[in-house]
């Protein structure tokens, strides 16, 4: 397993010999010991990014040739597909078949990409001018080096989502991955490394938030930021950006409702709230945790909910038959632990879960937790907590449930289950958020669109959209009448200009 960074083709220490250490989730052991980067390692990463980008060996690639490095990269991943997964399993605590479906979904992303670099190549857009003297066409050219920054819930899927567009469009990167789950990614550099990537197009650094995140935001020669994770840090990234003129997109949090209309089926229903707030722990930016239940079903729905919630079978994720793992680390499963508390002290009714499982004395496991009765203004109905915690509220009319789901900061995604779809369609059009799911919960694909309104985020990835964040368009326009174009050498020749006395 590579435990160095990743500049300009290089597997290298970091320029201070700082390490960080990676911790199992299913136990608090030290998993593996590696390199750290700091404002040094940024420098020179941005250093072979920026040099790589001018380089003609790079610069001058066709589609179809970044289309075929793009193809190359999804084999890799796909070939050593097992690996990629336990080191998932290991350095997440995610269950192995969901990491197993993140590598698979990482392979799709390459090969989606692939498509559309070769894409590019279509000719250029003509635009209809007014005047007949001119011809007007949009270029597309790629916006340069860009900061990808990435979380800790979907280690390898979030940097495909990244570094694939980027290198689609012809971008050079420099990834900078969590600091508490960077195995995939190194593994990932490997990958790269053994393919006929220029170097330095790509680059992959460790390291936190302050050593390394902020020196890389902040550096004058990145071109565009990309950032997935809390809402603080994307805000502090908006305001470094922000004395560059930096561009970013901003993938950030969320606090997702489902409304449950009274005709679903309860089965059905128990499943997607489920789905939608437990799994990958709860550690999903999207998660369905404000759940809305029409009042004549609450009662069957809550005892059918905690009932299915306790046959969880929780434990390592490298195990069969466990359905959710542990939390990714120890300040993680601290911060939900202190969310519960609050929620308690605040009037809402905790009726199952909320504590560690009995059976599991060492690790970062949580029960999966369901209050009711949550009072709007509780900071567990209002505030992200990425664990696996559900809060349920009623409601007796339609719009009162619109007008809760929208009462949030967030606005990243919602759902409705309802068997009336004319219903589904009225209030998905009501819904303030990105994403809006009817029927399900989740459910995402890398041909649509995401991304959230207020402070969920900035701009949207995936699909074409996701190319779209890392080319620049350009607009050249020609001159074609053979008359001269006279607007002042046009002058009579007798006459001297006017100078100012």
């Amino acid at each position: 397993m590579q435990k160095k960074l990743f500049i300009n083709g290089k597997f290298v220490d970091a320029c201070n010999d700082e390490q960080l250490q990676v911790i199992d989730p299913s136990n608090g052991s030290v998993l593996a010991t590696v390199a750290a980067a700091g404002a040094e390692d940024v420098e020179l990463a941005v250093q072979a990014a920026q040099a790589a980008f001018a380089n003609p060996n790079w610069r001058r690639t066709s589609g179809a040739q970044r289309a075929g490095l793009l193809r190359d990269i999804a084999r890799g991943i796909k070939q050593n597909l097992q690996e990629f997964a336990q080191l998932e399993t290991l350095n997440n605590g995610k269950p192995l078949p969901e990491a197993q479906w993140d590598i698979e979904d990482s392979i799709g992303c390459f090969e989606y990409y692939a498509t559309l670099a070769e894409g590019l190549e279509a000719d250029p857009q003509a635009i209809a001018l007014a005047d007949n003297n001119f011809v007007s066409h949009v270029v597309k050219d790629p916006i340069g080096v860009v900061a990808l920054i990435i979380p800790w819930n979907f280690p390898l899927l979030m940097a495909a989502w990244k570094i694939a567009p980027a290198l689609a469009a012809g971008c050079t990167v420099i990834l900078k991955c969590s600091e508490v789950t960077p195995l995939t990614a190194l593994k990932l550099a490997q990958i790269i490394s053994d393919t006929e990537l220029p170097d330095g197009v790509v680059n992959i650094l460790c390291g936190d938030g302050a050593s390394c995140g902020a020196p890389l935001v902040k550096h004058l020669g990145i071109n565009k930021i990309v950032f997935t994770g809390s809402v603080e840090t994307g805000r502090q990234i908006m305001r470094s950006a922000s004395d560059l003129a930096t561009p970013v997109t901003l993938e950030l949090g969320g606090k997702s409702a489902l409304l449950i209309f009274e005709d679903v089926d309860l089965d059905a229903a128990v499943e997607w709230t489920m789905f939608g707030a437990f799994w990958n722990k709860g550690e999903v930016c999207s998660a369905t945790s404000r759940v809305l239940v029409a009042q004549s079903i609450y009662p069957e729905f809550i005892t059918r909910l905690c009932a299915a919630a306790q046959r969880i079978k929780i434990g390592n994720g490298l195990h069969s038959e466990v359905k959710m793992g542990p939390l990714v680390s120890a300040a993680q499963y601290q911060k939900v632990l202190n969310f519960i508390a609050l929620g308690i002290t605040e009037g809402a009714l905790l009726i199952s879960g909320g504590k560690r499982p009995e059976h599991l004395s060492a690790g970062y496991y949580l029960q999966p937790t369901i209050f009711t009765d949550v009072p709007t203004d509780a900071a567990i109905w209002r505030e992200e907590i990425f664990g696996p915690v559900v809060c349920v509220n009623t409601f007796s009319t339609e719009q009162e449930a619109i007008d809760l789901a929208n009462n949030s900061e967030f606005g990243l995604a919602a759902a409705v289950l309802s068997q009336d779809l004319s219903r589904c369609d009225r209030v998905a059009a009501a819904l303030d958020a990105g994403i809006v799911w009817i029927n399900c919960s989740q459910p995402t694909f890398i041909e649509c669109p995401w991304g959230g309104r207020k402070a969920s985020g900035i701009g949207r990835e995936l699909g074409p959209w996701g190319l779209d964040n890392y080319l620049s368009i350009k607009q050249v326009t020609r001159y074609t009448s053979r008359q001269p174009w006279n607007w002042y050498l046009d002058l009579p020749t007798d006459e001297s200009p006017d100078v100012d006395q």
